[in-house]
């Protein structure tokens, strides 16, 4: 802690080592919008009830808005931005696009981010895996019918090329 009170972190995000100084009180989110201009994770209820800030923390999926960035010292840190090379963010943004799963897109990076981890951790999952892993996800638009579908589908063709 330097003489003002903020704090030294370090931290892996998407593939690259990071260094900074964060207050005490920041939360993930307000350090990869406002300070590090990462904007795939969305600001939406900043209570953690819908998903739009959605990140994978050492692999798992968190809502960035409920984490304080003095917590992330020596963690790794996923937004959209580091999954574009990613077998399974490819397969999903295929998926997506064909079934019509994106409207207004607000919700879609956390969506996303939600979806590659179950695909990662379940080749295979039944529709019941795909609601559970999206509960925390909320969309407006879409009524999930299609989204839902188009997770099943990115599965689908993951294993096909496995």
């Amino acid at each position: 802690m330097n003489e003002t009170g903020n704090l030294k972190i370090k931290f892996t995000l998407n593939g690259k080592p990071i260094e900074y100084m964060v207050k005490p009180n920041w939360t993930l989110l307000d350090l990869l919008r406002k300070e590090l201009s990462v904007l795939s994770p969305k600001e939406g209820c900043s209570r953690g009830d819908c998903g739009a800030c959605t990140v994978l923390l050492n692999g798992k999926p968190v809502n960035s808005c409920l984490v304080l960035a003095p917590q992330i010292d020596g963690k790794e840190i996923v937004t959209v931005e580091g999954l574009i090379e990613d077998k399974e963010f490819k397969a999903l943004k295929e998926t997506f696009i064909e079934k019509g799963a994106v409207q207004c897109g607000f919700c879609t990076p956390g969506i996303i981010v939600s979806a590659v981890a179950l695909l990662r951790e379940k080749g295979n999952p039944t529709v019941q895996d795909i609601e559970e892993a999206l509960e925390g996800n909320l969309c407006r638009c879409t009524g999930y019918i299609r989204i839902i579908e188009a997770v099943k589908q990115a599965a689908e063709k993951l294993q096909k090329t496995s």
